[in-house]
């Protein structure tokens, strides 16, 4: 047991120093204390609209598609439809 709990320290430790000296880990830390969270950019979020709008214009199209689709099964399973 004490040999799994050493490999943990040692394994633990070495990975959260290798995170605390990376950018990431400088951003966390920042955050942490406090710091101000970075500006953006209004242009993404002009983008980000754009986006959601083709998305929904796409979530349109597809199920305007998956109707037509169903209708089309759906006719070739009533009695008469030859």
């Amino acid at each position: 047991m004490e040999d799994i709990l050493a490999l943990i320290l040692i394994f633990g430790g070495g990975t959260l120093i290798a995170i605390s000296f990376s950018p990431v880990g400088r951003a966390i830390a920042d955050r942490i204390r406090g710091g101000a969270a970075p500006e953006t950019d209004p242009a993404v979020f002009e983008e980000l609209e754009r986006v959601r709008g083709e998305l929904s214009e796409l979530h349109e199209r597809v199920d305007f598609t998956e109707r037509l689709l169903a209708q089309r099964r759906e006719e070739g399973q009533l009695p008469g439809a030859d």
